[in-house]
């Protein structure tokens, strides 16, 4: 059967209630051939998100509203692999009973892009670009484990990437570019620029994929960078504010696929 994640706005509500609310889709779920999987509460933008395992659309809407009422306000089809990779578990949290323990699905999402690998492999050849190549993979993956970042998918010659926290991508991302200067410093001939983008959204937001706008504005971030640079979202910003990361004011810039100019903000990494 498809496997759907959906969105409810559930404001006001505390983290027993939801669970509750969670134990009650698992009592009605056989009568309509469901499996509530797991779940997630944003407690900050009153967002929950369910994770189900259901013939289709119309099921898990009728289990919910026998269960409880509050049906969802979207829902997509999605790849469980994706989202244990953007999330971290397929699995229940803690119980409804006692104190209850659940996290957000809001993430920030990290693409890293190294500028001009093909022409490196033409200048240094393969076997030199390839330890190259082994090194700034090496760097980036030292880095997400010690940022808690969690790599969705390699592409060569960057990352896709997620984490819990918005500032915690913006260290991860100073730390790889002062890694990446340290090795230009020391290697004047085997230079490596990295581009890296940072945006943040919650998963299901009526675009049909699981992060779809959140990722492609990633995406877009990353490729419009400087070579050595930290280009961020308004969103990742915002939540960095207080932290004494050091952003400067780019105006803003026109994504590919998007309907308005957004804000752009770069981080000052050097200076940190």
């Amino acid at each position: 059967m498809p496997i759907y994640m959906d969105r409810h706005q559930v404001e006001g509500v505390t983290r027993q209630q939801v669970a509750d609310e969670h134990m009650a889709d698992i009592k009605v779920q056989d009568k309509y051939g469901v499996n509530f999987i797991t779940y997630w509460f944003d407690d900050e933008r009153g967002a929950v998100f369910c994770l189900v395992d259901a013939p289709n659309m119309s099921a898990v809407r009728k289990a919910h509203d026998e269960a409880h009422g509050n049906v969802y306000n979207e829902i997509i089809e999605v790849d469980p692999d994706l989202v244990e990779a953007f999330l971290g578990r397929l699995e229940d949290p803690s119980p409804a009973s006692g104190e209850v323990t659940v996290g957000s699905a809001f993430r920030a999402i990290m693409f890293t892009d190294l500028e001009g690998s093909t022409q490196m492999i033409s200048a240094l050849g393969d076997d030199k670009s390839m330890e190259l190549l082994r090194l700034h993979n090496a760097l980036t993956r030292d880095a997400l484990r010690a940022h808690s970042g969690r790599e969705i998918k390699h592409t060569g010659d960057g990352f896709m990437t997620s984490f819990t926290s918005a500032v915690s991508a913006v260290e991860c991302a100073m730390d790889i570019q002062k890694k990446m200067a340290r090795h230009n410093e020391e290697n004047p001939t085997a230079v490596m620029n990295l581009r890296i983008g940072i945006n943040a959204g919650e998963p299901v937001r009526n675009d049909n994929q699981l992060y779809g706008a959140s990722v492609n504005l990633a995406a877009r971030l990353c490729a419009h960078a400087k070579p050595a640079s930290i280009l961020v979202a308004q969103v990742v910003r915002d939540i960095s504010i207080g932290k004494k990361i050091p952003f400067l004011d780019r105006g803003e810039f026109e994504p590919k696929g998007f309907d308005r100019p957004m804000p752009l903000f770069e981080v000052v990494w050097s200076e940190v």
